[in-house]
């Protein structure tokens, strides 16, 4: 079942719009047992690491323990529709990614509507891919890699750290954007695209700049952009692609969302809490270091950049033929 955008969007607003001081008062008494917030990936990942910083701001703020659980598999879908399931009372939290958007068009067969059945709580922050090159790639900018890639289509190859995840679809709106192809070549997991990147197997990796920012400083890989609106904190003197390609952005963003039907008091509680973490100074560090950029805003705010990334992702993983089971 599809749940138009804009009927998506108007709900958020009428519900942003709603008398704010009754919520508060209603909210007052929330939350009096530990709150779970599902992870839909492995412990030690980066959705991990958000999540558990944000559980634990949480946990001093709200005097009740947030409790992190990974439910990995299905590419989110697992975690995702325990929260989907789970009763509408502000003690089971999703930590919302990127995969949320694109899966809704990856996968045909799923038993719930993203947009329809959760409620966006939060944005918490947005990271960067960066686009890595192996040193044999003749090319240090944009624009010469765009020229050899026209010119040399069979010797490069791109290689995401899975199929249908960010890192392969922010080169398929690469190549979408430019009218370059590049062959791909799917890998499980990041770790071994670094090996064979670093090896000269493979040429092209969008990639989390936390794992490789050694192998660029040693001169091992050359990050050519990175996939952000603009220039991350993270790597200050990389540019951006949309210096070269305007409007390209891609990134990985990371908020709270909760299910459908979940008492507004609550989810302006905790949305008003995530917001003051982003202001502190520790958080705001963090991801600083990160090379993240803070979503603070309303639950309306998330729920139109949810919107608009699944609308975005919808475009290219149809120009890209990308399906999923």
């Amino acid at each position: 079942m599809k749940f138009p955008r804009r009927r998506f969007l108007h709900l958020a607003a009428s519900a942003a719009a709603l008398p704010a001081v009754p919520r508060f008062a209603m909210g007052q008494g929330y939350p009096t047992r530990p709150v779970r917030i599902i992870v839909p990936t492995t412990a030690g990942g980066a959705n991990d690491s958000v999540a558990r910083l944000i559980a634990q701001w949480l946990s001093e703020r709200l005097g009740q323990q947030f409790i992190v659980e990974n439910r990995p598999g299905g590419g989110n879908i697992i975690g995702t529709e325990a929260v989907v399931r789970a009763p509408a009372d502000g003690y089971t939290l999703l930590l919302v990614n990127t995969a949320n958007t694109s899966n809704a068009t990856l996968y045909d067969k799923r038993n719930f509507n993203f947009i329809r059945d959760i409620a966006p709580v939060a944005g918490i922050d947005r990271e960067p891919y960066v686009m890595l090159v192996h040193p044999s790639v003749p090319a240090k900018t944009i624009p010469e890699f765009i020229a050899y890639a026209k010119d040399n289509p069979d010797k490069v190859n791109m290689a995401p750290a899975g199929n249908g995840t960010g890192t392969h679809i922010s080169g398929e709106l690469f190549k979408m954007m430019t009218g370059i192809d590049m062959a791909h070549v799917p890998y499980r997991g990041g770790a071994p695209v670094l090996t064979d990147l670093l090896a000269g197997q493979v040429q092209v990796y969008f990639g989390i700049p936390a794992s490789s920012l050694g192998h660029i400083g040693a001169g091992k890989l050359r990050a050519l952009a990175v996939t952000s609106a603009s220039r991350s904190h993270a790597l200050p003197d990389i540019p951006s692609i949309s210096e070269f390609v305007p409007g390209y952005e891609a990134s990985i963003f990371y908020g709270l969302g909760a299910p459908k039907n979940t008492p507004m008091e609550i989810i302006d509680s905790l949305n008003r809490e995530v917001n003051a973490g982003l202001a502190d100074p520790k958080i705001k560090s963090w991801l600083v270091d990160q090379g993240g950029v803070s979503l603070s805003g309303s639950p309306a705010d998330f729920a139109k950049l949810i919107a608009n990334e699944t609308e975005k992702w919808a475009k290219v993983i149809k120009f890209a033929g990308i399906r999923l089971e």
